[in-house]
């Protein structure tokens, strides 16, 4: 069979195979830190309060592959990491010293992780200390141990370190799978938090069937549900493989009686070229006003003008299992912002014409220099369009699925959004790597099938 003759292939080669097990190993630890509880924090009256609460809070939880449900001490997941790096990565672009550093190879980038792990810290204090204060206001701590001040002083203090050295302890372990393992660290240790909660949804939604008057109902849904998350993971795999390919040819050079260059090849621009960033972006930016109204409605007398215009906030800017306007066009307007802005930040059309200048390289039909820059810019704008469209349809599909199969939204929540993107797009960058270190030893790749196999010439 293919598959176990890939699989013989992997465990054949002794680094891919050390780093595999590595890798396994480092994410191992990273969910048994789920289930170690914080002191002092009642778990069953946490877990009931975020499966209430869904929204932001089940979001996060889902992240962090039920931490916050646990109240586990990586409650606060690898997020205030990526926040960090998403930080820095948007000062590079505007502050010059960032910027010398950035290009000044291993020793700036080096450089840069010190930084952020220092910007983590700082994260990690004030998320921390903002989840501690929202347990002791939802009367999730046991009262005993927060019934003095110098309690209540030190249960902050005790566990907001715990919950800070649980992010650097992550934080840690995927910076060794970057180094011995395979893979990157920290995006796999995301998509086996987003998978860990797979059967949790398994179990919802054959909870929630079973309830149905026709066992035939049920079974239609269960049906349209598995073809529709077939049907999503191919079109993410599509659309995050899709390149548009610009046509570059080298010019050619005569050095005595022979002709070099002339070669023709392709520069290939994505389709996606922001990635995750923009789902993540516009949904930080929706939830922030939401938390906002919700803070401002507890506080407020029920009934008042004040409190009306903030409920009706809240409600408008919180999915739900039916379509708000004003939630799909403020969604879909801020993804369709970040799509473009993350592309400004990161590719650059004058360096590209530069370096095919420098390089001896240029595109059929457009002069080198601006005329370049201004061709490769048009082309970005409107691939950047079409992937813009298809991350707003995969940030809408929950609800789509929530309002037209009448399902519960945890459940319509693994049919699109942030999670599935994330899974899918991890896994395909690590089946990429794998593939690499099988063609390096010439064994058949994970997806090559029977005409495309090839054997190795020596045993490794």
């Amino acid at each position: 069979m293919p598959f176990l003759e890939q699989a013989l292939n992997i465990y054949r080669i002794r680094d891919l195979r050390r780093r595999l097990l590595i890798t396994i190993g480092l994410i191992a630890v990273c969910r048994v830190g789920v289930y170690v509880p914080l002191p002092s924090v009642d778990t069953s009256r946490l877990a009931g309060a975020v499966e209430e609460a869904g929204g932001l809070l089940g979001m996060i939880n889902l992240f962090t592959g039920g931490a916050i449900k646990n109240g586990a001490i990586f409650a606060l997941g690898v997020m205030p990491y990526i926040s960090a790096s998403i930080i820095f990565q948007l000062l590079m672009n505007v502050v010059p010293s960032l910027e010398r550093l950035k290009k000044e190879g291993d020793a700036g980038r080096r450089k840069l992780n010190q930084y952020t792990r220092i910007a983590t810290v700082f994260i990690c204090m004030f998320q921390g200390a903002v989840l501690i204060r929202s347990l002791q206001s939802y009367g999730i701590v046991r009262a005993e141990e927060v019934d003095t001040w110098a309690k209540g002083l030190w249960f902050s203090l005790s566990n907001g370190f715990l919950l800070m050295s649980g992010t650097m302890l992550l934080m840690w372990l995927g910076e060794q799978v970057d180094e011995h393992g395979i893979g990157n660290g920290i995006s796999l240790i995301i998509m086996i938090n987003i998978l860990s909660r797979l059967p949790t949804g398994i179990y919802y939604m054959a909870r929630e069937f079973s309830g149905d008057a026709s066992q035939q109902d049920a079974v239609l849904k269960s049906i349209a549900l598995i073809a529709l998350f077939v049907a999503l993971v191919v079109a993410i795999v599509l659309i995050t493989k899709g390149e548009r390919r610009i046509p570059v040819q080298q010019a050619k050079h005569v050095r005595g009686s022979k002709v070099y260059g002339g070669q023709k090849h392709y520069l290939p621009l994505k389709v996606n070229n922001a990635g995750v960033m923009p789902l993540i972006f516009a949904s930080a930016l929706l939830q922030l006003p939401a938390l906002i109204s919700e803070t401002a409605t507890r506080a407020l007398t029920e009934g008042s003008l004040w409190y009306r215009f903030f409920t009706f906030v809240k409600e408008a800017v919180m999915p739900g299992e039916d379509l708000k306007l004003v939630y799909v066009v403020l969604n879909g307007l801020l993804i369709f912002f970040f799509c473009y802005f993350w592309t400004a930040i990161t590719f650059n059309p004058k360096d590209i014409s530069e370096n095919l200048k420098d390089n001896g390289s240029f595109i059929p039909g457009m002069r080198p220099g601006k005329h370049t820059a201004d061709y490769l810019e048009g082309i970005m704008g409107r691939v950047t369009l079409a992937g813009s469209f298809f991350l707003v349809i995969i940030a809408l599909m929950p609800m789509l699925v929530a309002g037209a199969l009448g399902v519960n939204l945890y459940i319509a929540g693994f049919f699109g959004g942030t999670s599935i993107l994330i899974a899918v797009g991890v896994a395909l960058d690590l089946s990429t790597r794998i593939n690499q270190h099988l063609e390096m030893r010439r064994y058949s790749g994970l997806a090559a099938g029977a005409a495309g196999r090839r054997q190795s010439r020596r045993r490794r």
